[in-house]
């Protein structure tokens, strides 16, 4: 049985996407000969996903450069965490292209995503950086605070990146008593997403409340503070995982 295959296109951190039929297109390859490493991202019985990175896109009738963030309000959650793979894989190859050891130029293993150096024998594989975010509660009241580079008037929950050889536990302590000066207690594990924006997974947890005064960290944080559902302000787009842990709060 011969698979459908579909390609995902990327140029100019734009990617080529079917905005009518919600899916990405389906193309001869000699279309974009001589562009990058081809990379499997997908695979089934009946299709395939194949993803490159090219210098412009082809013609393709119907097909519009669309950032990533797009596809998720246009196809859903699978064919973001799809293109989301997709993105971070091009990136890995397009980073090390060179082995950052000795500088000799780098290949693609074959059956092992790895980038491997033929001079020294140095493997890199794709990249995750594991950040956690907490959702703090007092009561019905929810602890949100918003970073300088968020939207304009968005809050969300608080976040940061796990340092080496810390726990999740320990970072989540960690981040809420720097970017806000608040202890917490009976930390729940919620659920995680891989945020392609770059290479992140986010791990997302409810806590309590335990003691302490918030007080915003100079230059991460520009607003904090406790909200009542009634009384809640802008939050995150659907498509973050920040936006179903705040939801999932208020459902409780």
């Amino acid at each position: 049985m011969d698979k459908t295959t579909y390609w995902i296109l990327r140029c100019q951190h734009r990617l080529l996407f079917m905005a009518d039929g919600a899916q990405f297109p389906v193309a001869d390859a000699a279309a974009f000969a001589g562009a990058g490493q081809v990379l499997v991202v997908g695979e089934g019985a009946s299709y395939r996903y194949l993803a490159v990175d090219v210098d412009e896109f082809p013609q393709i009738a119907g097909a519009e450069p669309t950032p990533l963030r797009a596809i998720f309000t246009l196809a859903g959650p699978e064919l973001f965490a799809l293109a989301g793979r997709a993105t971070q894989l091009l990136d890995w190859q397009a980073n090390h292209r060179y082995c950052g050891r000795c500088g000799t130029p780098t290949e693609i293993m074959a059956g092992e995503p790895a980038m491997r150096c033929p001079a020294c024998g140095l493997l890199a594989y794709p990249r995750l950086s594991p950040a956690v975010m907490v959702l703090v509660r007092d009561g019905e009241k929810l602890l949100l605070a918003r970073s300088p580079h968020f939207k304009p008037g968005v809050y969300s929950a608080l976040a940061g990146f796990v340092e080496p050889g810390e726990t999740l536990e320990q970072c989540a302590v960690r981040e809420v008593r720097e970017e806000v000066g608040v202890e917490i207690v009976n930390l729940r594990y919620f659920s995680s997403q891989p945020w392609p924006f770059p290479n992140s997974l986010m791990i997302a947890f409810f806590a309590d409340y335990a003691g302490g005064t918030i007080t915003p960290q100079p230059g991460e944080i520009e607003d904090a503070g406790w909200y009542l559902p009634a009384e809640l302000p802008l939050l995150p787009d659907p498509v973050s995982i920040a936006r179903r842990l705040i939801d999932a709060a208020l459902a409780t």
